[in-house]
């Protein structure tokens, strides 16, 4: 009489509704559907049989059997959990054929979740506006401004000049919703360019005085424009300021693509007489809007914007 479990399929409590094939010693990589509804029983060992006297024969199962049937399960337990699968693989996490055992947690895959189109260093990702701006070389998104618009500037800042107290940079492009009652793009560009000229080179959203406040301004143009599929207007011009080289600033109005369509705002401000700052590149960046998820551009996301 043989102590091993014989070869068969068996129900695997790791794969429900699936059996695997027991060799006798071990479990392989062998599954299958279940084949039927209940687990398959084991095969018990023969019951010794002795002759009554009187040449009667009767049947009796003798103490023995009931032993037999605990070394097979002995046997097969110290299988699975110190043997092997036939594989190299550890086989302490598959019970024995016609036991039951704790079903293992799932594991990760390792892989991480792929990122949005629109993230990324290289995007500048205004959720209220529905809008994404492409981010220049050498420019950076800070995690903090002193207002609430979405903001990408210059890396790297300078003392303002006319007050050693406030920092300011190069070239900064800011993105808001639009204010006020009006609904023309041209007049709510024309409205706006004041303010963003004033915020640029008159003072900073904490009502600091920089650059000496503005002198002057000149109108460069005034014009109507293809934003993200949507017709907007621009005004854009040169200011003159009482310290420092003056620059260039630029309002930008058309209408959201989400939403009840209000209009958005994208202010452009850029110092004058910098090489990395030509006045191209507000044409580039302006290219560059597009609609929150554009699948088509993958929401703005494109070569690396640079002067031009």
């Amino acid at each position: 009489m043989s102590n091993a479990t014989p070869p068969g399929w068996y129900p695997d409590v790791n794969m429900p509704g699936a059996e695997r094939w027991w060799d006798g010693t071990a479990w392989t990589g062998h599954t299958r559907p279940a084949a039927v509804t209940h687990p398959m029983a084991l095969p018990l060992p023969a019951a010794s049989r002795v002759s009554a006297p009187g040449g009667g024969r009767t049947t009796r199962t003798v103490a023995v059997a009931g032993a037999a049937l605990a070394v097979v399960a002995a046997v097969v337990t110290g299988f699975v959990v110190l043997g092997t699968d036939g594989g190299g693989g550890a086989t302490g996490q598959r019970p024995a054929p016609g036991t039951t055992a704790p079903r293992p947690a799932p594991t990760g895959t390792g892989r991480s979740a792929a990122p949005s189109p629109d993230d990324g260093p290289r995007v500048l990702v205004d959720q209220l506006n529905g809008v994404t701006l492409r981010v220049p070389e050498g420019w950076e998104k800070p995690e903090n401004t002193l207002d609430d618009a979405s903001t990408m500037r210059t890396v790297g800042s300078y003392t303002c000049p006319g007050d050693s107290g406030s920092n300011c940079y190069h070239g900064t492009v800011t993105v808001r919703t639009a204010s006020g009652g009006l609904t023309s793009m041209e007049a709510l560009a024309d409205e706006d360019i004041r303010r963003a000229a004033d915020a640029a080179y008159e003072e900073n959203s904490a009502g600091d005085p920089v650059h000496g406040g503005i002198r002057s301004h000149e109108v460069l143009a005034s014009e109507s424009v293809s934003v993200a599929g949507r017709t907007g207007h621009l005004v854009r011009w040169r200011v003159t300021t009482g310290n420092g080289p003056g620059g260039y600033v630029q309002s930008l109005v058309f209408p959201s693509a989400v939403g009840s369509e209000t209009p958005v705002v994208v202010r452009f401000a850029f110092d004058a007489g910098r090489d990395e700052l030509p006045l191209s590149l507000m044409d580039t960046i302006t290219e560059g809007i597009r609609p929150l998820g554009d699948s088509a551009t993958s929401g703005g996301v494109g070569s690396t914007v640079g002067p031009s």
